[in-house]
């Protein structure tokens, strides 16, 4: 992949009130806007400082997705402040647990209206509930539906997630924890009940098979973090950070039960040490995220890919990255250098993130 631009940080986001921030899943709301939601949002570049808020909803011209998307407005009365979308408080107690953030996980349109997952967290990677809020106003604003899960649900594989609505009328749904060590599992929900935690049903193997209304089993073991699934052409595209490898994988499936060992599989971006970035050619320092871009095809994917370096505070931004999804008859690529500091560096951005959010 190559980078296409930067989509935050100073010069490009300043009119939005938005000087550092990280993640960005994008969907195309019901009026036809690109809406991409943002993690920990801080008015100046980095982490850290005024304007804590998390998560914010940005607005964008979804005829720009595929040359560089360019923000057009965001959630709140301001027309140059991006405003936190959920009504909470940073550094407090709520229902009896101590809460740092709320970050989102994954952002679906279903008719006329959008559903976002977010994880209720104190510090990185401890998460004591998620839930999902509904938008009947093309993502202006967001209400709690009431729908939640302990953040131990499924063996803590049910925090980090993402969703897609397949032709059948259930919405397909991934989901791994947010510690990054940790597989994937599988579940789907009728999509006139995603609010309904007793509708879902997991995808798992017992009696000899796979079979949907089994406790789900992990369907890719592995240590991953952010994820992305959508459908694009006739494809079933799953995105996603592999922290495990220090890379970003896009599998390509025929479908989200498709056994995913034997799935094409290409690595897209490689992590890399800071002095060894190439942007141009895929190679990115503490690299996380990605998500995929409304719009994209298999010729021409894009991504939303975030990168914080936890040493100097700076970058810590969302960017656009371009290239093709692998294939069936693909050849295998060839491996990525040798990371350096690779490891350490993931190490380090668990590190600050328990600091400044918890």
């Amino acid at each position: 992949m190559r980078k296409v631009k930067d989509l935050t940080g100073p010069g490009i986001t300043d009119h939005l009130g938005i000087g550092g921030t990280d993640l960005g899943v994008t969907a195309i709301a019901p009026d036809g806007r690109l809406v991409a939601v943002f993690g920990d949002t801080f008015d100046r570049a980095g982490v850290g400082g005024p304007g804590w808020r998390s998560p914010v909803v940005v607005f964008g011209d979804a005829a720009s997705a595929r040359s560089g998307i360019r923000w057009t407005g965001s959630l709140g009365p301001r027309s140059d402040y991006a405003d936190q979308a959920l009504p909470y408080q940073h550094d407090s107690v709520i229902d009896g647990r101590p809460v740092s953030t709320v970050l989102p996980t994954d952002l679906i349109t279903l008719g006329g209206e959008m559903f976002l997952h977010v994880m209720v967290c104190q510090g990185l990677g401890n998460v004591h509930w998620t839930e999902i809020h509904r938008s009947t106003d093309n993502g202006e604003t967001w209400q709690h539906t009431g729908a939640t899960w302990s953040g131990d649900a499924h063996g803590g594989l049910f925090q980090m997630l993402t969703w897609e609505l397949g032709d059948d009328g259930f919405v397909y749904a991934f989901s791994t924890g947010f510690q990054r060590d940790k597989g994937l599992i599988l579940q789907r929900v009728p999509a006139d009940r995603i609010t309904d935690p007793n509708a879902w049903q997991g995808w798992g193997f017992r009696d000899g098979q796979w079979a949907w209304h089994n406790p789900p089993t992990i369907a890719l073991t592995g240590a991953y973090g952010e994820l992305c699934l959508r459908r694009v052409e006739n494809r079933w595209l799953l995105a996603l950070f592999n922290a495990g490898d220090y890379r970003m994988d896009v599998l390509n499936l025929d479908g989200p039960t498709a056994n995913l060992y034997e799935a094409v599989r290409g690595t897209v971006l490689h992590g890399c040490a800071w002095g060894c970035e190439d942007h141009g050619a895929g190679h990115v320092a503490q690299l996380y995220g990605g998500y995929i871009v409304p719009g994209s095809t298999l010729d021409d994917l894009h991504l939303v890919v975030s990168q914080w370096n936890t040493e100097r505070n700076w970058p810590y931004r969302a960017m656009q990255f371009a290239g093709t999804a692998p294939r069936p008859g693909d050849r295998p690529l060839a491996p990525p250098p040798p990371p350096g500091e690779g490891a350490s560096l993931l190490k380090g951005a668990a590190k600050l993130a328990r600091r400044f959010l918890g």
